[in-house]
């Protein structure tokens, strides 16, 4: 399983550059320089593709470090992320214009198409979901861990976006990384188990998945999360394939699972996190897709590449 619509980066990361003085200001000033833009965890898009600007289309943003991220480069150039303000342009006047210092920018902001990744990240170049996927993870990063997670105290940002440093006492802190399983189980029919989780819309089903707690192996969560969700004892595991998952900040590995020999395919859902499971054929998932009476995860989620990859071809 290649080219999983997330995890198709293709511009160098640069990591070496990011401690050299100066270079977000560099970045800014220099008009090759090509600016992805987030707001509220998406990014700009247009026409399928990322809305790159030069920093001097960018008017009326102050290149605060707070809120810039060093991408890295290829050879069309260099790359940085601006995260704009949660609360642009919401503070107006009784004209209804933005009292705010950054009006230029509110401007130029309601102009734009923001794009969420699980809408979009399956349609972008190679080159724009990778941008993508890493400016929404660094701004979910620094919008959850502003300030020292060993004494309270307030953060900067140092290494272009990529450190935060505590100002009391120094520490440094990186961004983190949540390992997640999500696995697509089969029974010794060769059926497919898919889950609907308690908070989701009606109709909704996907892979089963979880987080990797302290202390286990991914092999023993596929196996725990199954058994807890919906009572199945897991047997053989296999990896696949992964992908980051930046809402906020999760990786993504996908695996093929099987009930264990002689256990009963029998699901006793928890109630909690999965309010219903059951096994399908291929026939019945097909025809309940086409039906709509189930529907599918977006096309941007390794869940429905598994999925489909059980299926032995496209399903949406």
């Amino acid at each position: 399983m290649e080219n999983l619509p997330l995890a198709r980066a293709t511009v160098d990361p640069d990591a070496v550059a990011r401690t050299r003085p100066g270079l977000v200001t560099d970045l800014a000033a220099d008009p090759g320089t090509r600016v992805v833009l987030v707001r509220q965890g998406r990014v700009a898009t247009k026409d399928g593709a990322l809305d790159l600007r030069a920093p001097a289309d960018v008017t009326g943003a102050t290149w605060d470090p707070e809120r810039l991220a060093y991408l890295g480069r290829d050879e069309s150039g260099r790359y940085l992320a601006l995260t704009l303000p949660e609360t642009l342009g919401e503070e107006r006047d009784l004209d209804g214009v933005p009292v705010q210092e950054d009006a230029a920018l509110v401007s130029l902001v309601e102009g734009l198409e923001f794009s969420h990744l699980r809408d979009v990240g399956d349609v972008l170049p190679d080159r724009d979901a990778g941008l993508a996927t890493t400016a929404v993870s660094l701004a979910a990063w620094h919008a959850r861990h502003p300030r020292c997670p060993r004494c309270g105290e307030v953060t900067e940002v140092i290494d272009a976006g990529w450190v935060r440093r505590c100002t009391a006492d120094r520490s440094l802190h990186y961004p983190r990384t949540d390992p997640a399983v999500i696995m697509a189980v089969t029974d010794a029919e060769d059926r497919i188990l898919l889950g609907h989780a308690a908070h989701w819309p009606d109709r909704r089903f996907s892979t089963l998945a979880g987080y990797v707690e302290p202390g286990e192996s991914v092999e023993t969560a596929v196996r725990r999360e199954v058994a807890e969700e919906v009572g199945i004892a897991v047997g053989q595991v296999e990896f696949v394939a992964s992908q980051p998952w930046p809402f906020p900040a999760s990786l993504m590995l996908g695996f093929r699972a099987r009930v264990a020999d002689g256990a009963a395919a029998e699901v006793r859902v928890d109630g909690v996190e999965i309010s219903a499971a059951r096994f399908f054929t291929r026939a019945a998932l097909g025809e309940a897709v086409q039906e709509r009476e189930v529907l599918l995860p977006t096309r941007s989620s390794i869940a429905l590449a598994l999925i489909e990859d059980w299926f032995g071809g496209s399903l949406r």
